[in-house]
């Protein structure tokens, strides 16, 4: 069954006023409510009046609003493509170098220490920011699936599962995803994480070649591939990643 369209709802909650986004699924027995990088979202079953969604928002007030100021004390400020920032890469810092050259085409190399990024001398500073951004993304994309490819492939293989298809995109919601065709999907943001929380991801993911869902057997499976895959989820929801946003 199609779903509806998504609708953007206004209430006053603890002297603020909060937006949030009301999704409706004929699938749902019970009001949801998820707090992500987008904000509040509230789902309802389809014949489930917006009015019960403000009040189930405002009855659930306390966890709503900690919840959207520990993500928003996580989200770390956006990247401007100038020299001098810092980039997150591993759990760790890069500083960030900018260099101009007399080509068009926009370079990123990296050191222990710095991710370097020759642009176009004549372009305005306005155009070289935006070159820059969208030159780290890139290379960003590249690292990320030149790191996990190798990973997934393993735990495919420890799991005896088909040898995944592999991409990584800028995602704002998951971190990864699985099809039942075999394809897995990335997320080029873990790249600032620490290499043992893309370890789970990659795990966790893996874990779906076999078994689509989260159910028990799911979640066995992976506590026999990660023992301690409960600590290192609780740690990637806890982790705010070094350097800006990009």
């Amino acid at each position: 069954m199609a779903g509806f369209d998504d609708q953007m709802r206004q209430i006053e909650l603890a002297d603020r006023a909060l937006m949030y986004t009301l999704k409706r699924s004929a699938r749902r027995k019970t009001i949801g409510l998820k707090v992500s990088e987008d904000g509040l979202t509230v789902t309802l079953p389809s014949r489930v009046s917006a009015r019960e969604a403000d009040a189930v928002v405002r009855e659930k007030a306390s966890w709503v609003i900690d919840r959207l100021e520990r993500r928003q004390a996580r989200t770390p400020p956006a990247l401007k493509g100038v020299d001098g920032e810092v980039i997150g890469w591993l759990g760790a810092e890069l500083r960030l170098s900018v260099l101009t050259h007399d080509k068009a085409r926009t370079k990123v190399t990296r050191t222990e220490a710095e991710v370097i990024v020759h642009v176009d001398r004549h372009l305005d500073p306005s155009d070289s920011r935006k070159a820059v951004l969208a030159a780290l993304r890139r290379w960003r994309k590249s690292e990320a699936l030149a790191l996990m490819t190798p990973k997934l492939e393993a735990y495919a293989q420890a799991l005896g599962a088909k040898r995944p298809k592999v991409s990584v995109r800028e995602q704002k919601a998951r971190w990864g995803s699985c099809s039942s065709d075999g394809s897995i999907r990335m997320n080029a943001r873990l790249i600032a994480y620490p290499e043992a929380l893309i370890d789970y991801v990659c795990a966790h993911e893996a874990c779906h070649l076999k078994v689509m869902d989260h159910s028990p057997r799911f979640h066995a499976l992976l506590n026999e591939l990660m023992p301690d895959q409960r600590r290192r989820q609780r740690a990637l929801r806890e982790t705010r990643p070094a350097g800006g946003a990009f």
